[in-house]
């Protein structure tokens, strides 16, 4: 009988305790930073990225940050217009070389945006 009680209270233990971890941590969440945008974009125009690289950041919405929000949106319609999924699954571009035009303009004007939120955090 005091073995059942051993092995009953060390099993409430173990199951108490888990439960109370679980009930404490927290969801885990991804947040897009501008970084995650430029280091993918520049992955696309050197040919390194895979579809499915693309579309786990890109296909991801952007809540906490209007702007980025609004170059992921063009980012999926860069895609959309121009996208090579089936040339990329072979080893090819992701996109065309229209598609990589409008992509390094997106890219261009989001490094700049940040050089200039960097620029004001230093007044």
């Amino acid at each position: 009988m005091t073995l059942f009680l051993l092995i009953f209270v060390v099993s409430m233990v173990v199951i108490g305790g888990t439960i109370t971890m679980m009930m404490l941590s927290r969801t885990p969440r991804y947040r897009t930073e501008p970084q995650h945008l430029l280091r993918l974009f520049d992955r696309v125009l050197s040919g390194e990225a895979s579809a499915n690289e693309w579309h786990t950041v890109v296909g991801y919405p952007v809540r906490h940050d209007e702007y980025l929000e609004s170059v992921r949106r063009s980012a999926m319609l860069i895609m959309d217009e121009h996208g090579r999924l089936s040339q990329a699954a072979a080893g090819g571009s992701l996109l065309s070389r229209a598609g990589r035009e409008e992509l390094t303009m997106l890219r261009d004007h989001l490094a700049a945006h940040m050089a200039l939120k960097a620029g004001q955090r230093e007044f």
